[in-house]
């Protein structure tokens, strides 16, 4: 059975010291130990970004794709070999701007991937502009000095509203709750969405890791709360102004894209014979006559 050093590799990150992706690849390794996988079981797709460079340090299979593309290549990853455990990942920017048509479609058809976005509320790789995530007011000396007149995207309440699954936050500083979480993730059978407060330590001076633990909630604190009642999951998104953390919402009930195609294999394509027969071949050209 692999351990987390099976998914290990001798590539060292060039994120900045302190940035919360260190954590976020820590929490994807443990996980993908955790729940049996080996190394050729997972493929993560990144996007473009400082997100983006996931894919390339952790032992399996890796695909870096293009900014907001990596939801339609980890789809037809999981379409073309459905015994893989798909994870796409990416940044705010990558996933809830130039990629939001994609993460809503994703979302709504409920293909087996687990969605891991890395919410830094700000453009990382180039330099530090407001993101979706930036909130209104947002103060960024270079960009936005009196403060951005955007509001912020509010991708959990967005999720639940084009009918998602499984819809999950934690922070990058919490390893054993987001560890927890991404293995729940790639359990669900659906799209599993899971948004991380993953700090920007060198552009983002005001979404700081003390900021984090100053203004989020955890579930675990909220009495009674149910994770399969989704109208109880967006009030309470609303009135913390979407700062919890811990599975948001879960229904398990829904079944997943590919389950409900219609005389589409348990089997891979990987593994299957692709040789067309005589008589399948002729009854093809036939309906061309």
């Amino acid at each position: 059975m692999a351990t987390l050093k099976d998914f290990r590799n001798n590539v060292k990150p060039n994120w900045c010291p302190g940035c919360g992706d260190f954590a976020v690849q820590a929490a994807i390794q443990r996980s993908a130990a955790n729940v049996g996988l080996e190394p050729h079981d997972l493929a993560i797709v990144s996007g473009i970004g400082c997100s983006g460079r996931i894919s390339g340090y952790i032992n399996c299979y890796g695909f870096h794709g293009i900014h907001g593309r990596s939801l339609p290549i980890a789809q037809g990853l999981k379409m073309a070999n459905r015994e893989l455990t798909v994870i796409a990942s990416g940044g705010d920017g990558d996933g809830f701007a130039i990629g939001m048509g994609h993460t809503v479609h994703a979302i709504r058809r409920n293909i087996d991937v687990t969605y891991i976005v890395m919410d830094n509320q700000i453009y990382g790789l180039t330099k530090g502009q407001n993101s979706p995530r930036s909130a209104q007011g947002f103060i960024n000396n270079k960009y936005s000095p009196q403060g951005s007149i955007e509001s912020a995207i509010a991708p959990l309440e967005m999720a639940l509203a084009v009918g998602a699954t499984f819809v999950a936050q934690t922070f990058s500083s919490n390893l054993k709750q987001m560890t927890t979480i991404i293995e729940e993730g790639m359990k669900h059978k659906g799209f599993s969405l899971i948004n991380v407060f993953s700090p920007c330590v060198t552009f983002n001076k005001t979404n700081t890791y003390e900021w984090f633990k100053e203004n989020i909630v955890d579930l675990d604190e909220i009495e009674g709360y149910d994770p399969s009642d989704k109208v109880m999951a967006m009030t309470k998104l609303m009135e913390h102004n979407s700062m919890l953390t811990g599975i948001i919402y879960q229904n398990k009930e829904k079944q997943s894209y590919e389950s409900m195609v219609p005389g589409f294999k348990e089997e891979g394509l990987a593994k299957q014979s692709l040789e067309l027969s005589q008589a399948d071949f002729e009854k093809l050209v036939a309906e061309f006559k």
